[in-house]
């Protein structure tokens, strides 16, 4: 009895064609049959330790890792849908962190007051705060706020980063 094809290698091909047709339009359906029966028959030829370098083989070729899901590659690589999914993820952070960097020491009580007004912690929370830097400041912020408490503390002598 044949081996069976790897649970890797039958989500490798679900992946391949996820969301488009499997084969190409334009062959006539004797040819495509034809060409996976003969694809068909050489996987089945395989003996099991060439079918698992093939089942490896193949999730390289297609950038899967180990777990199945797509690692970084070249989004020629990707489907359509799935490259235009990648760039919206990336473009839809709405929470960023503001993290204190660095602050001229003749400029701490200006940072820890600043610091103060935007998480609103008592005098001594906020100079052990910033005593801390480089440390994140605040969490879960918009774009909108980030950038504001950013522009304020530079103003008073901090260096500050959005992540």
């Amino acid at each position: 009895m044949r081996a069976p094809i790897s649970g890797l290698l039958s989500r490798s091909i679900g992946f391949l064609h996820r969301g488009r047709p499997l084969c190409a339009v334009a062959a006539s359906p004797e040819a495509r049959t034809k060409k996976l029966e003969r694809i068909a028959d050489d996987l089945l030829s395989l003996n099991r330790i060439e079918l698992y370098d093939y089942s490896i083989l193949f999730s390289h070729k297609l950038g899967l890792n180990r777990y199945g899901s797509a690692v970084s590659s070249p989004a020629g690589d990707l489907p359509a849908d799935a490259s235009a999914s990648a760039e919206t993820k990336t473009a839809e952070k709405t929470a960023f962190d503001v993290k204190l960097e660095k602050f001229e020491s003749a400029s701490k009580i200006k940072v820890i007051k600043e610091i103060r007004a935007f998480t609103e912690l008592g005098l001594k929370e906020a100079k052990e705060l910033v005593e801390k830097a480089p440390i994140v400041v605040k969490t879960g912020v918009t774009k909108e706020e980030a950038e504001k408490m950013m522009e304020k503390l530079k103003a008073v002598g901090a260096t500050v980063a959005l992540e």
